[in-house]
């Protein structure tokens, strides 16, 4: 059984796909993504795929991944779909693409999003999101495409300084950018970065999407993030095992809504903005959040100490929460809250019986 079977998971593809948003703007277009494997670009996929077969969108979609068998495993049923092309690539190296003769938009959401690979893989982290945004971006310039999401994370705003409750967009936080664990947040800055340096020299149209922490069904088995180490520990019938005091509060988003947040942000975005993708009901303290989970599982929660390269690839932040007013304003709203998200993508993965989860 794979997630495309659990009505469940298919009802939130299918709902956003049914969200009030200029979906003419992709009507017989072309979409480039990379990331496509990743736990928000998978589940983009699916919505696009997915309107291409209810509505006849006519959406063809060029997917970027580095691993041609985890993309079989997690897309079998779009293995004849003429709309659908797997492309394994690597965007550290640069994008030609003979084969597509234009592309309207492109995503760039390919990165390394959990501690261990930031603590093993650390240039691999700054690399992908520097020279795979420039390359990502080079090719948009190319040919000429409408707009350019880049994908950017709560992290760039580094730790609160004491002065605000939420991060609008315009906030600067604190990094100390001479440590390990600076390489994700200040390479997804430099990113942002570039992304206005191609609107300067290219007009090249671009939005940013910065999107809270993100959790549902289509994480990665391999995935480090405390919140994905707790689902888990729950669809495993284990304890939920908590590394550190969990003080800390962060903003979380479900992944439907992560990918609502990421279309509306493309369709209903104003050239060169960037948008908080993440709603005050899913504030929550990291023990909090384990609770949610113990409870909805009838296990506990207990502390254990982490291992070296986990801890070094641990947030420094204590409080990072996001103001989405900017976005919802232009009309995104979450459809789940951090306690009916949790125990969704719970559910889910009960129902796949833990084969819905995508390894590395």
């Amino acid at each position: 059984m794979n997630l495309y079977d659990i009505p469940s998971y298919m009802e939130d593809v299918n709902f956003v796909g049914k969200l009030d948003l200029p979906w003419e703007q992709l009507e017989d277009k072309t979409v480039l993504l990379s990331g496509a494997t990743g736990m928000i670009g998978s589940f983009l996929v699916d919505v696009l795929i997915e309107k291409n077969k209810r509505e006849g969108l006519n959406c063809t979609i060029y997917a970027l991944g580095r691993n041609q068998e985890k993309a079989s495993v997690r897309f079998p049923r779009y293995h004849d779909d003429k709309l659908f092309h797997f492309i394994c690539h690597d965007v550290q190296s640069p994008l030609t693409l003979a084969e597509v003769e234009d592309v309207a938009y492109v995503f760039h959401l390919a990165s390394n999003t959990h501690p261990i690979q930031y603590s093993t893989e650390p240039i691999d982290t700054i690399l992908t999101n520097v020279v795979g945004a420039q390359n990502m971006l080079d090719f948009a310039t190319r040919r000429h495409a409408s707009r350019f999401l880049f994908a950017s994370s709560v992290e760039i705003y580094g730790e609160n300084r004491g002065d605000v409750e939420l991060f609008d967009e315009d906030y600067c936080g604190n990094i100390d950018c001479n440590t390990l664990r600076a390489g994700y947040p200040e390479s997804k800055r430099c990113g942002e970065a570039l992304c206005q340096a191609y609107l300067k020299q290219h007009d090249l149209d671009f939005v940013i999407a910065r999107i809270a922490r993100c959790y549902g069904p289509t994480m990665s088995f391999s995935d480090t993030k405390a919140s994905s180490q707790f689902i888990k520990n729950a669809v495993a019938g284990e304890n939920i095992v908590l590394k550190s005091a969990g003080t800390q509060v962060f903003s979380y988003t479900y992944v439907a809504d992560a990918v609502s947040g990421l279309l509306t942000v493309l369709l209903r975005g104003q050239k060169g903005e960037a948008y908080n993708v993440a709603d005050p009901s899913s504030d929550v303290a990291l023990k909090e959040l384990a609770k949610i989970i113990a409870d909805k599982t009838g296990n506990e929660t207990v502390f254990d100490v982490p291992k070296d390269e986990e801890a070094a690839g641990y947030s420094k932040a204590t409080k990072a929460r996001m103001n989405g007013r900017k976005l919802m304003d232009v009309g995104w709203s979450p459809r789940y809250n951090i306690r009916s998200g949790l125990e969704r993508t719970i559910d889910i993965l009960r129902e796949v019986g833990g084969s819905g989860f995508v390894s590395h």
